[in-house]
């Protein structure tokens, strides 16, 4: 049974197609026309073994909060419905990714139940053309789109650089343990029988 799924979502501010494919083996394809934030897409595909594609257009004459807005709402209805009901998945994550002297610890439950803890305490400003505080927007759109419970903490780092890309390399991390199957578990893992 394939976990794989497309989404597609058109508006007056962005156009965006997103495919994926959960038990890939982190190839990475597409552009949101902000070249730091593929960066950062690229590393969530390869270290989530999460085979990858967006295509994007967006209103980046505006600015850029549209279009990383959008893909994370993209990004997490794909999630979702290529979970399917999550029968026989790990359900938690957790990864500790450092990045030279950057540190970023993420703990996820695809538990149905959409919300964000994130305290990466970066200084307002921009890495190449993505402005520091869309990070959050994205994981923001990610988890009310995808209903994860998403739990992000800087525990050490002065370069943004660093630690944008430990976070995206942990989320990933986290996402590949939290979907992957367990032949043991039966159904959804929750006393409840669902998971939503």
């Amino acid at each position: 049974m394939t976990r794989e799924a497309v989404i597609e979502r058109q508006t007056t501010e962005t156009s965006i197609r997103v495919k994926l494919d959960l038990d890939g083996s982190g190839k990475w394809q597409g552009s949101s026309g902000i070249p730091f934030f593929d960066h950062l897409l690229a590393q969530l595909a390869r270290h989530g073994l999460l085979d990858l594609k967006i295509w994007a257009e967006g209103d980046l004459e505006v600015d850029n909060h549209h279009t990383v807005e959008d893909i994370g709402i993209c990004l997490g209805e794909a999630i979702k419905k290529a979970l399917g009901d999550k029968a026989g998945i790990n359900r938690y994550g957790s990864a500790l990714v450092p990045m030279d002297e950057a540190l970023v610890q993420v703990a996820l439950d695809f538990s149905g139940r959409p919300y964000l803890a994130c305290n990466l305490d970066l200084p307002p400003g921009r890495i190449g053309s993505l402005e520091t505080e869309l990070l959050e927007e994205f994981l923001r759109a990610f988890v009310n789109h995808s209903g994860l419970t998403l739990h992000v903490q800087k525990l050490a780092g002065r370069n943004g650089h660093h630690v944008a890309e430990a976070l995206f390399k942990a989320l990933g991390r986290a996402i590949k343990e939290a979907a992957s199957r367990d032949p043991r578990v039966e159904g959804p893992p929750s006393t409840k029988g669902s998971l939503d």
